[in-house]
């Protein structure tokens, strides 16, 4: 039997020529961003300048959140058993699931759900946003992108949704989830904050990114931290020691000014 000719839309490879999604990868070099080539790889088509300083925005949001991230100690872990970055950096990748950064999947479903019932129902996000806590707290079960192990307010989700509003992105999946966390206050008198992984869940709404793509975003915007943690690992720390997070100590550079303009 001769093998089946299948078809792929991605990327076309001729000798001395290489087009990704019908563009030029050399051309396309030096005059757009990773952002923006990320978006192109997955959408196929190239983002407007809104678009792709969003996806930017979010990829940075999540670079890396320290040594107590699960996705963290797990690649830390098998560096220090002498394993090359990349047998590290897949642990690590392999630690981000359901409970670490699987939320924004879950997120993502909640507030297209939510906003489909709004529309079918013609109620406002508070309305519904009232229906949805009563009915979590009936199945006692915790909205997911909301509450966070450190941050009682996630500086990351101020930013992201700041940044969605100036571009005209943040629209009702963002309102959803912000009447979410106001109803979640009302009812039980404790503010749990949008996390980071709620608030990426509601802009990639915004952008019309399916659900099952979620994960991907997240481990896109880790990879870099991760490969710093596994670098450091092999390069200071002995080898096969026991890995304590609570014992670690900061000793990086102090506080400083981030720069107000991305120079390109």
């Amino acid at each position: 039997m001769r093998d089946e000719i299948w078809n792929t839309s991605i990327t076309k490879v001729e000798p001395n020529k290489l087009t990704l999604r019908g563009y030029r990868i050399d051309e396309l070099m030096g005059n757009i961003t990773f952002a923006q080539a990320v978006f192109l790889t997955i959408k196929g088509e190239l983002p407007d300048e809104r678009l792709a300083k969003m996806l930017d925005t979010m990829l940075v949001s999540s670079i890396d959140h320290g040594v107590t991230a699960p996705s963290c100690i797990t690649a830390r872990t098998i560096a220090s058993t002498g394993s090359p970055l990349n047998a590290a950096l897949a642990g690590g990748i392999l630690a981000i699931s359901k409970h670490h950064g699987g939320a924004i999947e879950d997120a993502m479903r909640l507030f297209l759900g939510a906003i489909a019932r709004k529309r079918e129902a013609g109620l406002t996000e508070r309305e519904l946003a009232e229906i949805i806590i009563q009915e979590s707290k009936a199945a006692k079960k915790r909205l997911p992108g909301f509450g966070h192990r450190i941050h009682t307010s996630d500086p990351r989700t101020l930013r992201l949704f700041q940044i969605a509003s100036d571009l005209g992105i943040a629209g009702e999946y963002v309102a959803m989830a912000n009447a979410l966390a106001d109803e979640i206050e009302n009812s039980s008198g404790k503010r749990l904050p949008i996390n980071v992984d709620g608030a990426i869940a509601a802009l990639l709404c915004e952008m019309d990114f399916p659900p099952e793509l979620a994960n991907a975003f997240f481990i896109l915007a880790r990879v870099p931290g991760l490969v710093s943690h596994i670098h450091e690992e092999k390069t200071r720390m002995r080898p096969m020691r026991n890995i304590d997070i609570k014992k670690h100590i900061y000793d990086g550079p102090e506080e400083r000014k981030a720069p107000a303009v991305l120079v390109r």
